[in-house]
C-alpha cells in the first residue's frame, strides 16, 4: 500500500483517528511520518499515554523513583513524565528499571525485532532487494507498469552486484 500523502513509498505506519463521528484511515511511509509527528507531539505527551498502559501497582511501586534524578544532567523522573524525552544519552541507563516495563507492555520486547535503518540497508544489497520486490509487487497490483519495469531493473543490478561481491 503506497503512502497516503506522497504516493511514492510504501506505508509502513497505519493510523486511524474519528473525525465528525467517522472513522478515517492513513497509511503513511516512514519519511511523511517523521515530518507529521512534529505537530503530533506538542498535541500528545506520549508519557501519560505510555503511563496509562502500565497498571496502577506499577505506577505506584515506582513512585518513589519519580523523585530520583540522573546524576550527569539532573532530570528527574517526573520531568520525563512531563515532557516525555530524557536530558542525556546517561537518562536511559539511569532509569532502565522504570522504562523497562513500559518498554515490554508496548512492544512486547525490551530488545529491538524491527527494520533496519534505512542507511543500513544501503550496505546490506539482500535487504534492498526485499524491500525492491515489495514495491514491484505493489506495482503491478496498482497496475503502473512503467515504474514496474524500472523496479525490475534496479533489482536485475542489485542482484548481479550481490552475485560478483560472493
Amino acid at each position: 500500500m503506497l503512502c497516503d500523502i506522497c504516493h511514492k513509498n510504501i506505508a509502513t505506519i497505519h493510523l486511524t483517528e474519528l473525525v465528525n463521528n467517522k472513522v478515517v484511515e492513513m497509511h503513511i511511509c516512514q519519511a511523511c511520518t517523521k515530518s507529521k509527528t512534529k505537530g503530533i507531539e506538542e498535541q500528545l505527551n506520549i508519557f501519560d499515554f505510555l503511563v496509562g498502559l502500565t497498571n496502577n501497582q506499577e505506577v505506584a511501586s515506582k513512585k518513589s523513583k519519580l523523585l530520583s534524578e540522573c546524576k550527569v544532567c539532573g532530570l528527574t523522573y517526573a520531568d520525563f513524565k512531563k515532557n516525555g524525552r530524557f536530558g542525556c544519552a546517561n537518562c536511559y541507563q539511569y532509569f532502565k528499571n522504570s522504562i523497562l516495563p513500559l518498554l515490554r507492555k508496548i512492544h512486547g520486547s525490551d530488545q529491538h525485532r524491527g527494520k533496519y535503518p534505512t542507511d543500513e540497508i544501503v550496505g546490506r544489497p539482500e535487504l534492498k532487494i526485499k524491500e525492491l520486490r515489495k514495491r514491484l509487487e505493489l506495482a503491478i497490483q496498482l497496475e503502473e507498469y512503467e515504474e514496474a519495469a524500472k523496479l525490475r531493473d534496479e533489482i536485475k543490478k542489485l542482484e548481479e552486484l550481490k552475485g560478483k561481491n560472493v
